[in-house]
């Protein structure tokens, strides 16, 4: 089964001997593979040979379909099927239907046409550098990833297994050794439908211990083989750090934590009008003269990380190029979009 990158070209190519007219009846859908396959197609594609091929492009069509759930952690991924009627001098013949996955990942130019991104793991980097309270999230494909185990100083901490699945909100997982992702104990427990009690001993305590403590994580894949990810914990007592999630290559979203001096600015934009005043031969001098139509406000902040390993370009990379970010702060997870256009 062929893996749909809908960030960048998908071909389906034809070159058959005296071949002058083929169409592609595309299935785009979610839930239970085939099962839920709609009786007519959402799209049909009909096209006319030339020197007899033709070529049939349908990642554009396929990525409107995609949905994503940041605050939650929640990717679905479509199902792509499509069946190939051709006409070959003169007669007709239909192929099998092909079944596909979407994903919204992309291929870099060097990667050639239909680029797969064919990994277990779903994010390009194997050394993981986060806030020491905060957990590790790693995205990963269900179906080639058997288990996933976090250690602790040789210690196992948390440990979860996976079998391949049909489901299309099944086939990209969050892997986390807290509950959805949270990053602060507060936020575990309301997210757990729990009650927080604030105490002054209670911070003392967390400031002493590490709340989700991992340095190695170990990915079982379904071929047997083993990918080893290494966690740096940084402690940050000065700054307050944020964490910035985006959609990475693999179509998958990845955390980035910035851990240094944060700049936040507001600029504002108004558009105002000259009002008459007057009324019975006089005018309140409380009242605007030049009264404002509407007025908005953008907030930019500017971030730093501190010091990063070099395997992480490539993760920075793959941010600029994201097309949607977001930032959480004081826990509440908020759109934002990347205003820097370069990278080096």
């Amino acid at each position: 089964m062929a893996k749909i990158n809908v960030r960048s070209p998908y071909y389906v190519y034809l070159n058959e001997s005296k071949l002058t007219d083929a169409t592609l009846s595309l299935y785009i859908y979610t839930g239970t593979q085939t099962t839920s396959r709609p009786a007519s197609p959402t799209y049909a594609l009909r096209a006319r040979a030339v020197n007899s091929t033709i070529n049939f492009e349908i990642a554009e069509l396929v990525r409107d379909y995609m949905t994503y759930n940041a605050d939650d952690y929640e990717t679905e991924i479509v199902w792509v099927d499509y069946e190939l009627t051709k006409l070959i001098s003169g007669n007709t013949f239909t192929d099998a239907i092909v079944l596909n996955k979407g994903f919204y990942g992309y291929g870099y130019f060097q990667e050639g046409v239909n680029p797969q991104n064919d990994s277990g793991l779903l994010q390009s980097n194997l050394t993981v550098v986060k806030l020491d309270d905060a957990p590790v999230i790693l995205p990963i494909d269900t179906n080639k990833v058997t288990s996933v185990e976090y250690y602790s100083e040789n210690q196992e901490v948390y440990e979860e297994n996976f079998t391949s699945s049909s489901l299309s909100s099944e086939q990209i997982k969050y892997v986390s050794n807290t509950v959805n992702g949270t990053d602060e104990f507060a936020d575990r427990v309301y997210r757990d439908s729990g009650t927080f009690e604030d105490s002054i001993c209670l911070y003392q305590f967390l400031d002493s211990n590490v709340t989700f403590p991992v340095d190695t994580i170990y990915i079982e894949l379904s071929d047997g083989s083993v990918s080893v990810v290494k966690v740096e914990n940084i402690s940050e007592c000065k700054y307050d750090p944020y964490k910035l999630s985006f959609i990475n290559k693999f179509g998958a979203l990845q955390n980035l934590w910035f851990f240094k001096r944060s700049n936040k600015q507001l600029s504002t934009k108004t558009e105002d009008f000259k009002r008459n005043t007057l009324s019975a031969n006089s005018y309140d001098v409380d009242k605007h003269q030049k009264k404002n139509l509407y007025k908005m406000g953008n907030e930019k902040m500017d971030l730093n990380t501190g010091f990063y390993p070099e395997e992480y370009n490539e993760v920075f990379k793959e941010m600029q190029l994201s097309e949607d970010c977001w930032i959480e702060i004081d826990n509440v997870v908020l759109p934002v979009n990347v205003s820097d256009s370069s990278f080096s």
